[in-house]
């Protein structure tokens, strides 16, 4: 790699050794432990992370290559999706699974850390800059890894990368309105967050009244639904504030709700 690397490829490879560390203790049966996340198992969430991975990169090898990609994905409506997913893993599982995720995701990592961060990759949805594409990884990592944390009873290691996410959840303030055909109130709250390392830093211009203060940990797992409002310490200051929290996805798709307070915990 050459000395310009792109800081989001960086922090994604970051988010995933925390995970990889955590998972490489695991025995095959600790792999089936469902999670508070829709009862899907550890291995069928780490299963998810690996097909889009892989599609991740078919997206920036260029459109054709991840083209032939989502018509495999329309191709298998007739599947479970996660279903599709362990077809697509060649039915891999337990620490297998892991070994092929584990020396996939740093070439991933690699890929994007050289790409032109403004380069236009295909995806899902709309196409996105490579800087988002990784950017979306590392929060689907981050976010699905919180359930793994959770059902082992453990902690995550303090990361400031997740001010990536903090960005992302704040940028996507007014889509998460418009996603449920409300029109985003003004003006968007600012944040003013404690990052893991202790350091703290305003995210978003001045809003008055409209205001979220805590810790940033905290802000993601709500943005990214791994938690209830109510089950964090976030100070809410203001209506559109307020609004925002209760609803509040900064992952695409159509609308989907909080979890209701207490369901998603640490063991």
């Amino acid at each position: 790699m050459t000395g310009n690397c792109m800081q989001q490829a960086e922090d994604f490879r970051t988010i995933c050794a925390a995970l990889d560390a955590l998972l490489s203790e695991l025995s095959d049966a600790d792999f089936a432990r469902p999670t508070a996340f829709k009862r899907w198992t550890i291995e069928e969430i780490l299963r998810h992370l690996h097909v889009w991975n892989r599609a991740a990169l078919l997206s920036l090898h260029g459109p054709d290559d991840f083209s032939d990609f989502m018509q495999s994905v329309g191709a298998s409506r007739g599947l479970n999706f996660r279903e599709f997913e362990k077809e697509h893993c060649d039915d891999l599982s337990g620490r297998e699974l892991l070994v092929a995720w584990r020396e996939f995701y740093p070439a991933l990592a690699d890929a994007f850390a050289e790409a032109d961060p403004k380069a236009r990759v295909p995806w899902a949805g709309p196409s996105m800059s490579a800087r988002s594409s990784i950017t979306a990884r590392l929060m689907e990592t981050w976010s699905h890894a919180q359930a793994i944390y959770d059902e082992l009873g453990q902690d995550r290691l303090p990361s400031d990368a997740v001010a990536n996410i903090v960005v992302l959840g704040l940028n996507t303030y007014g889509w998460t309105f418009a996603n449920r055909g409300l029109e985003p109130p003004e003006p968007r709250p600012q944040l003013v967050l404690t990052l893991p390392s202790g350091a703290v830093q305003s995210f978003g211009e001045e809003a008055g009244e409209e205001r979220i203060e805590g810790s940033a940990e905290e802000f993601c797992q709500v943005v990214t639904q791994c938690r209830n409002i109510a089950d964090t310490a976030l100070m809410v200051r203001g209506e559109n504030a307020a609004r925002w929290m209760a609803m509040a996805q900064c992952f695409a798709g159509p609308p989907q709700d909080p979890p209701p307070p207490g369901t998603r915990r640490k063991k």
